[in-house]
């Protein structure tokens, strides 16, 4: 199947919700150090898992739009896996597993004209603190293997999401360029629009930039109005093809806290992208991230669940 990946003002795409929290909240799966790949190894998992990529394929379907099917393996890589009893071989099936059920998926979906198989990456550390900064090299020798995973899976891409450091970044994409797979990069932003490791979006994006080869970038895991604290007029906000915002607006710290559901107010949401578009020339992607499910991202495609 012939696919087209994201690109700056190019088609629009689909991207799905908060995965980790609609599992979690919604759907009464305990996920262990927010993990959902270990889903894939059992039959009730697979099966949530896939009602849940069906339902932003039926999204997809009434928007007209492409899909991105981001694999559930955000916490899939060797610091979080290890520590729930995933050793590198276990861990490199997996990640290989991930791709191989997007791709029975996208098989079934005949009728969507473009879905883009992705592979997620997440951070070594915390997705919401710069706790672990990796220099680019130590980044690059780190996030090979799942990169190499997901490359002999025939992934379509892969998209290293919830970056809280621009080095962190700048390896996978060095890693992905080496591997022969196209590479996005999406950061989180704090309250402010800077990065937990205090850069700016446009520093980040122009320092990652100018290490490889990268598709495009985005930011996920915070609500549109902290974005737009960050935005500039500047070139590099062209750049930014993929926003997957948080339904609430609390900060990172509070949301770790949380031990019940902020889903937010949906018409906010929507209305708060609608100002960050007009920010934003080049977006093209719209899905969710934390607290977020299938009625936030029909919201923001203007369709109703």
């Amino acid at each position: 199947m012939s696919v087209s990946i994201p690109s700056a003002g190019g088609p629009p795409f689909v991207a799905d919700g908060g995965l980790e929290t609609d599992l979690i909240y919604n759907r009464g799966f305990d996920l262990e150090d927010f993990a959902a790949f270990p889903l894939l190894d059992n039959r009730q998992g697979r099966a949530a898992l896939v009602e849940y990529y069906t339902e932003y394929a039926d999204i997809a379907r009434e928007a007209g739009a492409g899909l991105i099917l981001a694999t559930p393996t955000w916490r899939a890589n060797p610091s979080w896996a290890q520590r729930i009893g995933y050793d590198a071989k276990a861990i490199d099936r997996v990640n290989r597993e991930a791709v191989a059920l997007m791709h029975s998926l996208r098989e079934g979906w005949a009728d969507l004209a473009n879905v883009v198989i992705s592979g997620v990456i997440g951070p070594r550390g915390d997705g919401y603190v710069a706790g672990e900064r990796p220099q680019i090299g130590e980044a690059t020798d780190y996030h090979r293997a799942q990169i190499e995973s997901f490359a002999g899976a025939q992934a379509d891409i892969v998209e290293a999401v919830t970056m809280t450091t621009a080095q962190e970044a700048a390896g996978i994409v060095r890693a992905a360029n080496a591997a022969g797979v196209p590479v996005g990069i999406m950061f989180t932003v704090e309250v402010d629009g800077t990065l937990p490791d205090g850069r700016t979006l446009g520093e980040a994006i122009t320092l990652v930039d100018g290490v490889g080869d990268v598709a495009y970038f985005g930011v996920n895991c915070a609500h549109p109005v902290h974005l737009a604290r960050g935005l500039t007029d500047d070139a590099w906000a062209e750049r930014v093809v993929e926003f997957r915002p948080n339904a609430s607006m609390m900060t990172h710290e509070e949301l770790d806290a949380m031990t019940e559901l902020d889903a937010g107010d949906i018409n906010l949401l929507v209305s708060t992208l609608d100002n960050v578009r007009a920010q934003l020339p080049g977006l093209s992607v719209v899905g969710g991230c934390c607290g977020t499910d299938a009625r936030h991202v029909a919201g923001l495609w203007g369709l109703s669940r």
